[in-house]
């Protein structure tokens, strides 16, 4: 099981990226929240309308 991350800045494209643990791209603690520990990212609860996965994530491309 991985802990998984939301990055509350949004990119470009509005888009949340969902990273895990010790990803070189997660962000700043102030900047992110926990999601919770999971199997996989498909588990990962949604906070807003558009997210995706960062590499570190890559099960959870969604655009």
């Amino acid at each position: 099981m991985a802990n998984y991350y939301v990055n509350k800045k949004a990119q470009s494209n509005r888009d949340h990226e969902v990273h895990k643990s010790g990803c070189s791209w997660l962000p700043e603690l102030e900047n992110r929240i926990y999601l919770g520990s999971y199997n996989n990212c498909k588990e990962v609860e949604n906070y807003y309308t558009k997210v995706n996965g960062c590499y570190c994530s890559n099960d959870y491309q969604t655009s």
